[in-house]
């Protein structure tokens, strides 16, 4: 895990009770030996191995200090052992401010505590080796304990191919999960040693030793429902000023060069006006373009970084140097992972690592503020869906699937005259198609976000174990469907996908990535919003945090249809990218692995090439299982 730290590293152990701590550093606070990890407390009670930072640390800081404690060095790493000391694990870990991950082990008790952040920022794998229990940042550090037996979990692989990642608490190996947000989990050294009775989610009522949370994104949802902001729109928009430029300032805290990704949009654009509205030099600001239109938001970002006056770093990529990512993607993410856009994240943090070690990003605006087109429309069509026989639709869907793609596109584009412009309207048309049948919108939802929609008729041998995504007991109570949807976002999406993508991407170069967006007093106050506040009738999202960002940049830089932040996986698939897939999707290989039935991945296959139906986001999941497989 060199390229997480590569400043420093250390070792701590101790023999009596078979505990090793391992660290290696990104230096970010206190670039002296004082920051030296793993890091033992004043009393010599604890010892921490952390990855991440506590922003708020100075703050904590003043408060030990005016009980008398002393520190010696600066480092944030030292206030967090000082505050466990003084309160406790756990009220310590609620006074932080920050992404964080640790393992803290207590000499006195023969404890080890794992914590991960309450957002799920930072990352933490745990599980067995052998009769070793281990945790790291990364599955590549698991996988080098030589008593590790990498079995694949085939069911956490059909939940891949459903989402394109692999959700927690499960891990694409047989006994190794990640730690869920919010979650503190405490082993001794006998509990160690067995997995009898142990649950990894904190919502397993059977299990005898569990992970515990303190702190729940569903209460956090739940209380701001039923204790609503009851301020005007514009007090709602001076409170959201307010806290976003207490958390941007808090994350501009560094004793290393830092700046900030900015693609132009809505959500990157507030962190950098914040940054730059608090800064008295120009912020280093960093996008990448493509040659391809569609694929390229660098002109906005560029209009944007001017009107702000920052030091901005524009590099437009061509063609063959984001391929050549490909590549390396199944070493950088340790275990597959289907979201496109790895891509450009790798190719802007290191395009940004040239400049700093740290860099803002805007990552958590549309789960918090109602920015995916999902939340729009998927309300509208289940407002229209609703009074419809369930038998009905259903009937209606097969019916349309039943013409090709082709055929649907076709007729569109007699009919485009009267009709609205819309990208592969047969695609567009089938999609619909598969979601007509739904019992419920939240049924609804779930076929939105899944690229397979029966994952285990494709994977070998296997059923889909429950998630958050389906165990509808775990879900917070909201009435209203979007809040619904946004929830799930925040809790799964958000930390499996999201934030994992730039996790990897930015630490594959020894860059660290912050969310300011995701503070999480941002995030409670952004649930105590009514949703007329988020989604306006129209269809516009993000609206109070549109209304902040009018304060410092100019409405028509921003005002545009939202874009993803992709490359053109589907030309590509079709042409430079052919070979190399066609490689891996062999009909003969895939029975020979035996993780696949190959006939349902090469008919997609076959329709992609034609040019009948756009697969690649399917496809792309079955390459990324193919590519990370192999290497």
């Amino acid at each position: 895990m060199r390229t997480r730290g590569p400043d420093d590293s250390g070792t701590w152990t101790e023999a009596a009770d078979g505990l090793g701590l391992g660290h290696v550093r990104l230096s970010i606070l206190d670039l002296s030996p004082n920051g030296h990890q793993p890091m033992l407390s004043g009393s010599g009670r604890y010892v921490i191995s952390y990855n991440g930072e506590v922003y708020n640390f100075a703050d904590v800081r003043s408060e030990l200090e005016s009980h008398g404690v002393r520190f010696y060095g600066h480092s944030d790493t030292e206030v967090m052992l000082a505050a466990i000391e003084r309160w406790g694990l756990q009220e310590a870990v609620s006074r932080f401010v920050g992404m964080f991950a640790f393992g803290l082990w207590d000499r006195e008790t023969r404890q080890l505590s794992l914590v991960r952040d309450r957002l799920g920022i930072k990352p933490l794998y745990f599980g067995w080796a052998g009769r070793a229990f281990v945790f790291a940042s990364e599955l590549k550090g698991i996988r080098c304990v030589r008593e590790f037996d990498p079995q694949l979990h085939r069911g956490a692989l059909a939940l891949f191919l459903r989402l394109a990642y692999v959700p927690a608490p499960f891990s694409i190996f047989q006994h190794v999960y990640k730690l869920m947000p919010g979650c503190i989990f405490t082993v001794t050294p006998e509990l160690a040693l067995t997995k009898e009775g142990f649950s990894p989610s904190p919502d397993d009522d059977q299990a005898t030793w569990k992970p515990m949370r303190y702190w729940s994104a569903r209460e956090v949802a739940e209380r701001g429902v039923a204790t609503p902001f009851h301020g005007t729109e514009v007090e709602a928009e001076e409170h959201l000023d307010a806290l976003l430029r207490q958390a941007i300032r808090l994350r501009m805290i560094a004793d290393v060069p830092l700046g900030a990704f900015l693609s132009g949009g809505i959500d990157s654009s507030v962190v950098v006006a914040l940054m730059q509205a608090q800064s008295s030099v120009p912020v280093k600001t960093f996008s990448i373009g493509f040659q391809e239109a569609g694929y390229n938001e660098a002109g906005y970002a560029k209009d944007v970084a001017k009107y702000l006056g920052t030091d901005h770093t524009e590099l437009y990529v061509a063609p063959e140097k984001a391929r050549a990512v490909i590549p390396m993607l199944p070493t950088m993410y340790d275990e597959p992972f289907g979201d496109s856009s790895q891509i450009p994240t790798f190719l802007v943090s290191e395009l940004a690592r040239k400049h700093v070690t740290v860099a803002l990003s805007g990552d958590g605006g549309d789960e918090l503020f109602g920015g995916y087109n999902r939340y729009f429309w998927s309300r509208r069509l289940w407002r229209r869906l609703a009074p419809i026989p369930q038998p009905v639709r259903a009937g209606l869907g097969s019916m349309i699937q039943a013409m090709s793609p082709d055929r649907w596109g076709n007729l569109y584009s007699r009919l485009s005259f009267m009709l609205p412009a819309v990208q592969r309207p047969g695609d567009q048309m089938h999609k619909l198609a598969s979601l007509l049948g739904a019992k419920d919108p939240d049924a609804m939802y779930q076929g939105m976000v899944s690229l397979w929609q029966q994952p285990t008729e494709t994977v070998v041998g296997t059923a889909e174990p429950q998630t958050t995504l389906t165990d509808r007991s775990s879900w917070a109570q909201l009435s209203e469907f979007a809040m619904r949807m946004m929830y799930l976002d925040l809790v799964t999406y958000l930390p499996d996908d999201i934030l994992t993508k730039v996790d990897r991407a930015s630490m594959a170069v020894s860059l660290e990535a912050r969310v300011p967006l995701l503070d999480h007093r941002v995030v409670e106050f952004a649930w105590s919003l009514p949703l007329s506040m988020k989604i306006k009738s129209e269809g516009e999202g993000k609206w109070v945090l549109r209304r902040v960002l009018d304060r410092y940049v100019s409405r028509e830089l921003i005002d545009r249809p939202k874009m993803g932040f992709g490359i053109p996986l589907d030309t590509w698939l079709r042409g430079p990218l052919r070979e190399w897939a066609e490689t891996l999707l062999d009909d003969q290989r895939l029975r020979r692995e035996g993780h696949f039935h190959p006939g349902p991945i090469r008919q997609r296959w076959a329709e992609h090439l034609s040019g009948k139906r756009n697969w690649q986001y399917a496809l792309w999941n079955v390459l990324m299982f193919q590519a990370w497989n192999e290497r």
